[in-house]
């Protein structure tokens, strides 16, 4: 399967990542030891140069507190915002 080349999709994910994360007051450190994950990987998720697998996707939704559904719930709204606001009207 071929990444996504949606960007604002996947930006809109790494911003979901990046809130919640400050949120809880975590470092990528601390989320990354919560889901078993490396750190450089969060940062390269936050900054939307990767892509994670939907096992990594559900990691990281328990690590942030979330349930996978209420998360992609938050993702798909902020797509969906961004989306509408780089729309030519």
């Amino acid at each position: 399967m071929r990444p996504s080349k949606n960007q604002l999709l996947i930006n809109a994910l790494a911003t979901e990542i990046k809130l919640r994360r400050r949120e809880l007051g975590m470092s990528q450190e601390d989320l990354a030891g919560g889901c078993q994950l490396d750190r450089p990987y969060i940062s390269l998720i936050e900054v939307g140069r990767k892509q994670p697998t939907l096992s990594v996707l559900l990691r990281l939704a328990e690590g942030l507190q979330y349930s996978l559904a209420e998360f992609m719930g938050l993702v798909q709204q902020r797509y969906l915002l961004e989306r509408a606001a780089s729309s030519p009207e």
